[in-house]
């Protein structure tokens, strides 16, 4: 009789630990299709407007079936929706987060079902995620830098950076310090104000050089601004002091309306990578690993823990001597959207 007991409670338990004991590993589906879940933070600006099309036309040329989530800045929103998605029964989740420490619980809870992550544009820290697929992040932020050092001799500078919970800021960060730093160095720079943009906001980076303009009465010859909508920003707390054309502005992402302020002078630069070929290449990855095979990764990255691997694309500066052809020509944007 006990053992008949010992029995009926060890199957129960194994009952309790089925329904109970955390997400169970995600059954294979009967038909063999795919479903990829698509998590994206935001589309209040341009290029991530471009992923999401980017994604869509990748998915329909496949004949793949995507369910795609927009979490519009809020980390806690951006999990309820990828928890959502799981619940789908997706395959593989494609993760851009909004932020990359609060990402993390997104990816344990995934890779507690059996999902795969593939973290996109933007690291998901301390997660050990599947595939990191980006640009090369240090390189941007050198060729912000390297376009300052060659196009101001010496002046204050305003160091914006972006949103603190994503990670390609740090290496954004750091490649353009290392463009400028010999500047700092020799006293040639000062840096009169270092400042992040949270969610990289336009707004943001107006009152930080709003402030910077007001306690260096306008003596300001440089700004670093992380990205076009920031840059955007920037241009009109400098066009309120008749400055916008005057001091030396950076930006990244080659937004349409980026490239019509360097066509006028305001903006100086920005920078192209080709969020198509990105996504394209994210979504086949996704396809790749979903079906257990090599994702074709070309390199490391540490993500605070663990070395993930990656997936990286070049980038390239872009001026008013050479956006007509890589902007236009190329087919990424058209002559008529710069009028």
């Amino acid at each position: 009789m006990k053992n008949q007991k010992k029995l009926i409670m060890a199957a129960f338990a194994a009952v309790l630990a089925l329904g109970f004991g955390g997400c169970a590993k995600k059954p294979p589906k009967s038909d063999g299709k795919l479903l990829i879940g698509i998590s994206l933070p935001t589309q209040r600006e341009e290029r991530w407007v471009l992923d999401r099309a980017a994604f869509e036309k990748a998915a329909a040329a496949a004949g793949i079936e995507i369910a795609l989530q927009i979490a519009d800045n809020d980390a806690a929103r951006q999990q309820s929706q990828c928890e959502n998605l799981i619940a789908q029964g997706i395959d593989i989740l494609v993760l851009a987060p909004h932020d990359g420490d609060a990402a993390k619980n997104i990816v344990d809870i995934a890779h507690d079902a059996g999902i795969p992550v593939v973290s996109y544009d933007r690291l998901v820290f301390n997660a050990n995620v599947d595939l990191y697929v980006t640009f090369d992040q240090l390189y941007i932020g050198f060729l912000m830098g390297d376009y300052m050092a060659k196009h101001l001799d010496k002046g204050n500078i305003v160091f914006l950076t972006g949103d603190p919970g994503d990670n390609t800021c740090v290496y954004l960060r750091q490649g353009a310090m290392n463009a400028i730093q010999p500047k700092i160095d020799s006293g040639d720079y000062k840096i009169v104000l270092e400042q992040e943009c949270r969610d990289w906001q336009p707004s943001e980076a107006l009152k930080h050089v709003e402030n910077a303009l007001t306690a260096n009465n306008n003596n300001i010859q440089g700004v670093i601004a992380p990205n076009d909508g920031t840059a955007g920003g920037v241009i009109q707390a400098l066009a309120t002091q008749g400055l916008a054309g005057k001091v030396v502005v950076t930006g990244q992402d080659s937004e349409t309306d980026a490239v019509k302020r360097i066509i006028e002078g305001t903006q100086s630069m920005t920078v192209f990578f080709d969020v198509r070929d990105m996504a394209a290449a994210a979504f086949d990855a996704a396809v790749k690993i979903a079906r257990k095979q090599d994702p074709g990764a070309n390199g490391k990255e540490n993500d605070g823990t663990y070395e993930v691997a990656v997936l990286q694309f070049p980038a390239k500066q872009v001026t008013k001597d050479n956006y007509k052809e890589l902007l236009v020509d190329s087919g990424y944007m058209s002559a008529d959207a710069l009028k």
